[in-house]
């Protein structure tokens, strides 16, 4: 699997839905969400790409539990000894301590319904009983919440942003003025939206429009989505202008 540069020391990484993120200091690497369960040999090959190697993966940030983005975290850990990082409530549900909350898709508009329909399709899952599969279990090294700040690009700020998922989390590098959303925002199209198959519809939406006003106060120019292809530039204005259709 090929990595895409969306700046010299970031890169993304595809998956057929969803993808993760590389952050490069100097000569270690972080990993920002980690793919569906089995693709560790095509993060590998996708860091490879981009320059670096595999060894120096230091670190793999989760911005939640769901299968698509924690499902090879176990794997690349234990592969690489990296330090694995995620809020406080979602760390029970990614170790394998406690059940997968479902998404709330009785409240949610039929659209939405019907893609989740499509996509669990293969598990047999339906919006009228929507569970999620699990990721495998993965240790979670360490617990963050709002304000924590992290050892990559200068210092990256956690931002709690439950809704999507009780533990998801946002990630703010100020030096770099770059935003990763996890699946509080994906780009629909041109347009930037709350993302979908949430636990709670209305707190999204509620940190959707606080990642937008903080973007533009922090003058944010990249944006890196969990699902939609990131912003290079000129995203905090973007996310500024989305913000008014949800007010």
């Amino acid at each position: 699997m090929d990595s895409q540069t969306v700046r010299p020391f970031l890169h993304v990484i595809p998956f057929p839905v969803g993808q993760a993120y590389l952050w490069r200091d100097g000569d270690a690497l972080t990993l920002v969400d980690t793919g569906p369960a089995g693709s560790a040999d095509a993060v590998e090959d996708a860091i490879r790409h981009s320059g670096a190697e595999p060894a120096a993966l230091r670190r793999i940030v989760l911005t939640h539990f769901h299968p698509d983005h924690a499902g090879s975290a176990a794997e690349l850990a234990t592969r690489h000894g990296a330090e694995v990082i995620a809020h406080r409530a979602d760390a029970p549900v990614i170790r394998g301590e406690a059940p997968s909350p479902p998404p709330d898709m009785a409240n949610a508009p039929q659209w939405e319904r019907d893609v989740f329909d499509e996509v669990m399709a293969p598990w047999g899952v339906t919006a009228d009983a929507p569970v999620l599969p699990l990721a495998p279990p993965c240790r979670v090294d360490r617990e963050v919440d709002e304000g924590d700040v992290l050892e990559l690009g200068g210092g990256a700020t956690v931002l709690s942003v439950p809704g999507h998922t009780e533990g998801s989390l946002a990630l703010l590098l100020p030096e770099h003025r770059t935003l990763f959303t996890g699946d509080t925002v994906a780009l629909v199209g041109d347009d930037p939206a709350p993302g979908v198959f949430n636990q709670d519809i209305g707190r999204t939406v509620a940190a959707f429009q606080r990642l937008c006003a903080l973007s533009e106060e922090k003058g944010v120019e990249t944006v890196c989505f969990g699902h939609g292809a990131p912003i290079a530039s000129g995203g905090g204005e973007i996310l500024a202008r989305a913000a008014a259709a949800y007010s």
